[in-house]
């Protein structure tokens, strides 16, 4: 299929070949020019396991047919095991993936159509591997962007977050049990049936692999490139959104990585030229402007752009889901956070004040307190965001200032440092940072967990002393948010914070004994410091609406038992694709049930639907998962089954118990 295109006609290879030197044949999807092979151009690599065929099709038309005809080959592979490639997955960010990742782009560099330089671009899971690649140091590898990514897998990730278990680490488990045990297009594969039975048959739970490191572990540490950053020699874009679960990565590499760049708007898990909340930017522009500099050699000034450019966020009333967030851009044009002043607050009886007092406050939340914390990674577009924090206010110690007398800009990571007990060897603390408004709602800014076992060593973790007196300190996520004058700045600290944390073993009561909070506090922006081209992009993604895409959460409490249960449905819908008349399809749901006053009646269940048609052929995968514990294991079970054509061709159970380690 040849596109139109005012700069250069290009061409799309659904199906371009990359075999391995271990003879694994990877499919990958190429947006050329058409006279590549007379005048080369570099590379630009997306390299991921979400199945380019009918997986990131939307976001791949409006993305690289663009590049392509500006001048760039861009070539969106699925990795080994996923899609429409061979072999098999075994892990995230195995040795076998980024090593399978080091050879693609080699074999790339050496095409006849390409110029010898190559970037690689992506999000979420390609950012990781991105940044990861990146520390193996391909020779032809020059350029990096990285979207919505981390550089520590233990500490930043959907797995633990401060030691604490996270539930994304069951959903996201149960998200890629769905995605790799899925079928390649009959239309691409004549072993197609071969390739997914072997798939069905080999396919990890993710989740008991991460469970089984509970501790920040050497398994943790590979693809941690906080370990190591002097390795990397590409030059890196970084680029987040405070809408989403990886806010602290951007700061953290451009500080620590010569000429790194970093932006951050107030998106969720989304590409910033289609991302909500708007208001978007042009990123394909800037990204261009990367490409063309450090893979071309074009001068396109990007070393002399700011360090850090960063939207700060207006405040707006607790919501759900927002469509757009007022605000402005600012800049640092050397460094992110690390030299922004920090001003100092103490927890006493009269608040979030300058004073200093003793205090002497116990809490011990309901085990159902965090019900508006939202979604860990806002990505589906549903009502994922934080809401109205006053019912989780309501179960926690809070501690406000007096009314802002003028406005405040908080930029950067805010530090706590608390004095506290615990009644329990086994604790967790969560920590929010609120803006409470004159009608008295109130609006989570940011916020941070603790396992208190962790509070020491990650890797070495040490259970708490049973009521003495121990002090602690935690970050919480970068954010950039203005609190207006008038508005009150609230600090909350509770002992659960369902269902974005797995709860400890026993309902503990932690006394706090003192405390401060460190804010960073930027001068005051009153306009933007900087702009962005306006978003474009190339045409969309042509498909043929079969079912309507819905989103859904209930949370509801059963009057008998007192089980307190959020639901959710996310739809994607039924499209053909226009081009090819792959129909595809996907329902994911899930359910997360817990008591107010039992930590051991947590449940988690996952369960995905997922079809796939072409002519006559139907073919349709159903997992599904659970998870719940008691005081000493954690326990899994998980089910895949295939259907071809309504009639069950496959079925496999999983089950598991894993010791629980401080946690």
């Amino acid at each position: 299929m040849t596109l139109d295109n005012t700069l250069r006609e290009i061409e799309d290879l659904p199906d371009f070949g990359l075999t391995l030197s271990d003879g694994c044949r990877l499919s990958a999807r190429v947006w050329r020019p058409v006279d590549a092979a007379d005048d080369p151009v570099p590379v630009i690599l997306e390299y991921l396991p979400y199945r380019k065929r009918d997986g990131t099709c939307a976001r791949d038309a409006l993305t690289h047919p663009w590049f392509a005809a500006r001048g760039y080959a861009c070539v969106r592979v699925d990795m080994r095991g996923n899609g429409d490639s061979e072999g098999l997955m075994a892990d995230e960010y195995t040795a076998q993936e980024l090593s399978d990742a080091v050879e693609v782009i080699e074999m790339l560099a050496a095409e006849p159509w390409c110029s010898g330089t190559v970037g690689m671009m992506g999000i979420s899971w390609g950012g990781f591997n991105g940044l990861q690649v990146a520390a193996l140091a391909p020779e032809p590898l020059k350029a990096v962007i990285t979207l919505c990514s981390t550089v520590d897998r233990f500490a930043d990730d959907i797995h633990y977050k401060g030691g604490c278990l996270l539930n994304e680490n069951l959903g996201w488990g149960a998200t890629m049990w769905s995605y790799s045990s899925r079928a390649p297009d009959p239309a691409l594969r004549d072993n197609w049936r071969e390739m997914w039975l072997q798939r069905l048959e080999n396919e990890p739970f993710l989740p008991s692999i991460w469970l089984r490191h509970q501790r920040r572990d050497a398994y943790w540490r590979h693809g941690s490139v906080i370990e190591n950053y002097s390795a990397i020699k590409a030059k890196v874009l970084a680029i987040g959104g405070w809408g989403d679960a990886y806010k602290n990565a951007v700061p953290q590499l451009v500080q620590a990585l010569p000429g790194a760049k970093g932006i951050v708007g107030p998106w969720v898990h989304k590409y910033p030229h289609f991302a909500v909340p708007e208001p978007r930017i042009g990123f394909l522009q800037e990204a261009l402007r990367w490409w063309d500099h450090w893979l071309k050699g074009t001068d396109t000034g990007v070393p002399d752009d700011p360090d850090y450019r960063a939207y700060m966020m207006d405040s707006v009333p607790p919501a759900r889901w927002y469509t757009e967030r007022p605000g402005r851009w600012v800049v640092e044009a050397d460094g992110a956070i690390s030299h922004i002043p920090h001003r100092t607050l103490y927890l006493s009886k009269h608040g979030l004040s300058d004073g200093r007092g003793p205090i002497s406050v116990p809490v011990k939340s309901p085990q159902d307190c965090g019900a508006e914390a939202g979604e860990y990674c806002a990505i589906w577009l549903g009502p994922e965001m934080p809401g109205d924090q006053r019912g989780d206010d309501a179960m926690s110690a809070c501690f406000d200032t007096a009314a802002a007398d003028h406005d405040t800009d908080i930029f950067g990571a805010p530090k706590v440092r608390l004095q506290l007990s615990s009644n329990q060897a086994q604790a967790q603390i969560a920590v929010r940072l609120c803006d409470v408004h004159p009608d008295g709602s109130s609006t989570r800014i940011t916020y941070g967990v603790l396992n208190l076992s962790h509070r020491e060593d990650a890797e070495d973790p040490v259970p708490m002393p049973i009521d003495a007196p121990v002090p602690i300190e935690l970050w919480l996520d970068t954010i950039a948010y203005r609190l207006p004058e008038g508005h009150r700045l609230r600090l909350a600290v509770s002992t659960s914070y369902w269902p974005l944390l797995w709860p400890a073993p026993n309902a503990a009561t932690v006394t706090l004994l003192g405390g401060s909070l460190h804010l960073p506090v930027r001068r005051t922006a009153r306009r933007d410091e900087v702009s962005f081209p306006p978003p474009t992009s190339a045409d969309p993604w042509e498909t043929e609406t079969l079912r309507a895409a819905k989103n859904t959460r209930t949370r509801e409490v059963d009057m008998a038992s007192g089980i307190v249960t959020l639901r959710i449905e996310d739809d994607f819908g039924k499209l053909r694709d226009s081009d090819h008349g792959l129909i595809s399809g996907s329902v994911a749901r899930e359910e997360w049930a817990i008591h107010p006053n039992d930590p051991l009646s947590a449940t988690g269940a996952c369960h995905w639907r997922d079809e796939l048609e072409r002519g006559d052929i139907r073919l349709r995968t159903e997992t599904s998962c659970q998870m719940w514990s008691d005081a000493t294991h954690f326990h899994l079970s998980a089910r895949l089954e295939a259907y071809e054509n309504d009639v069950l061709i496959y079925e496999r159970d999983h089950t598991d118990s894993i010791e629980r380690n401080h946690l």
